[in-house]
């Protein structure tokens, strides 16, 4: 039987944003998979320490799930919150493979992070045993055909808009609700997050 091909797409998602959600549903639609999983991570602590507002835990998780209901080949994985910190990337690659044995998982990840990629623990293994999916980002260009065969570059289009810059445009009271997946803002707006 054929393995699920699945995308692991990574993130704080404080909050997920039309990007993420665009991206993610042209990945699963258009690129070479079957499903995107979008994988909450831990906050940076060098985030928490510029004491950025951010949402809870439980509220980034909630705010994915909004985001993805009506998109079936989008999932939430809690797996990175579960592991121990700090968290690799080969360590929960290799841990979503023991548990789903049916599929076979690469990580999503900005052609920016490529050009930096040769400092991620265990890199070599995570591109020959797993593989890449690499997305554009705005001045880090990559030459395809340079790249190994585990690596794939796609031309998704991108929406250049950070989380950090939708963060301080709730905190000023912008009205925020059409750069936000439906029901997303609302929730941001019931909760008061962003602006506590």
């Amino acid at each position: 039987m054929k393995q699920r091909q699945i995308g692991i797409f990574g993130g704080t998602f404080d909050p997920i944003h039309n990007g993420h959600t665009m991206l993610a549903s042209y990945l699963a639609q258009w690129g070479p998979l079957d499903e995107v999983w979008l994988m909450p991570s831990r906050i940076n602590p060098l985030k928490e320490a510029k004491g950025a507002a951010g949402a809870t835990t439980q509220e980034r998780v909630e705010m994915v799930e909004i985001a993805i209901s009506s998109e079936p080949r989008l999932s939430c994985c809690l797996l990175e919150l579960e592991m121990p910190s700090p968290s690799y990337t080969i360590n929960t690659l290799d841990a979503l493979s023991a548990r789903y044995p049916d599929a076979h998982f690469r990580w999503i990840i900005g052609s920016d992070n490529w050009q930096i990629i040769d400092r991620w623990r265990a890199y070599q293994r995570i591109i020959s045993q797993y593989g890449l999916i690499v997305y554009p980002r705005p001045g880090y260009d990559i030459e395809p055909s340079a790249l190994p065969p585990q690596v794939a570059v796609v031309t998704a289009p991108t929406f250049e808009i950070s989380s950090t810059w939708i963060r301080q445009a709730i905190a000023e009271g912008k009205n925020l609700n059409l750069f936000l997946p439906s029901g997303v803002y609302d929730y941001i707006q019931r909760h008061n997050i962003y602006r506590r």
